[in-house]
């Protein structure tokens, strides 16, 4: 089955999941040679919830995220629309779950019956979704959270932080999407290290949170 044509697939061509693996890699050994925390997405989500709490890491990649998270005593799902992206994630880590799926298609017979305590989004996924799809995806996201789960989305807000030639997702866009699928805003970060955000910010750590169960 061929992948769903995204602003992902459309802006990296012929590139493969190996080639963007390995780039990664190079990036991340920088910068962890500066002192920065490489896995600066997973140490917030654990900030968030206790292990062995359930994760869907939405848009997952190469799934270094989630094989993190994993090594920590979560229990994770990756899903992504990529499949040479999976196939290098599928490698990396074997106590993952991996899914290929579009986001704005997701079921419970892609991702197993049980809702999770966290979503994330991380690495520009809400900025290259399928065209159109903001909405449905976020609705979906929140569909599989448990009440009061936590869905987390990292994405840039200029062109300095988006890869060249994706366009930019209004903040405010995104906003009326969690709202409209029911989740409330608990905060927004410039980092995943916990910056203040201010109107200014390139980057957005945005946490919502489903509605918690009424008794």
């Amino acid at each position: 089955m061929p992948s769903p044509r995204t602003r992902w697939s459309e802006l990296a061509g012929d590139r493969s999941g190996a080639d963007y693996a390995a780039r990664l890699a190079q990036r991340l050994a920088a910068q962890s040679a500066n002192g920065e925390d490489v896995h600066g997405e997973a140490t917030f989500c654990r900030s968030l919830v206790p292990a062995p709490a359930r994760i869907l890491d939405a848009g997952c990649g190469t799934g270094r995220v989630a094989g993190r998270l994993a090594e920590l005593g979560y229990d994770c799902v990756g899903a992504d629309a990529d499949a040479s992206m999976l196939a290098v994630a599928r490698q990396s880590a074997l106590n993952v779950r991996w899914e290929h799926a579009d986001l704005a298609e997701l079921s419970s017979a892609d991702l197993g019956r049980m809702p999770f305590d966290l979503v994330l989004a991380a690495g520009n996924v809400i900025a290259l979704l399928r065209s159109g799809t903001l909405d449905t995806v976020v609705h979906n996201l929140a569909a599989h959270l448990v009440p009061g789960g936590w869905l987390v989305t990292g994405f840039g807000l200029d062109a300095a932080h988006l890869p060249p030639g994706c366009p930019v997702t209004p903040l405010a866009d995104y906003e009326v999407a969690c709202e409209t699928a029911g989740l409330i805003g608990i905060r927004r970060y410039a980092t995943w290290s916990g910056a203040d955000f201010g109107d200014q910010a390139g980057y957005v750590v945005a946490v919502h949170r489903a509605a918690p169960r009424v008794v």
